[in-house]
């Protein structure tokens, strides 16, 4: 009998092959087989640190884009159009060592989006996620909006 890999498993394997991640240490740790939960972590490197010795800024934003997206694609499937429409970041203190965030798709984000999209109007849903340290200290926030909206018919 042939064993086939899960389209979650193969996600994370080819994604941490995608030369932005790889070169900046930015890697999908995990990732459940239904899409709706991810952990993103990114090590101290010496490609990666900024000038005072922590973590480049770039490289904490990059860490966060573009995962709710991909995830809502995935769950959503092909009868949506999923964008990333916005973003912003709150520093809050520096990244030292390795830092991780966590993203989550629950059933009630799911159920608002479908609500809002079911006449095909466009839906701007923000998430927010968190980059934490190893002791789980708050090393910043993310504020994603991200454009939804169902596919009309032809």
């Amino acid at each position: 009998m042939k064993q086939f890999i899960h389209p979650s498993t193969l996600f994370r394997h080819l994604i941490n092959l995608y030369p932005p991640y790889l070169f900046t240490g930015i890697k999908v740790s995990s990732i459940s087989r239904d899409f709706q939960h991810l952990q993103v972590d990114m090590p101290l490197r010496w490609y990666n640190r900024n000038y005072v010795g922590t973590h480049f800024g770039g490289s904490l934003f990059a860490m966060t884009d573009p995962w709710f997206m991909l995830m809502l694609m995935q769950i959503l499937g092909r009868d949506y159009l999923v964008w990333d429409s916005k973003a912003e970041i709150d520093f809050i203190k520096p990244g030292k060592g390795k830092v991780s965030c966590r993203f989550h798709i629950s059933q009630t984000m799911l159920d608002q989006i479908k609500q809002n999209t079911e006449t095909g109007a466009k839906y701007l849903p923000e998430y927010e996620v968190h980059i934490r340290d190893e002791s789980g200290e708050l090393i910043a926030k993310v504020k994603k909006e991200i454009y939804i909206r169902k596919k009309q018919k032809k």
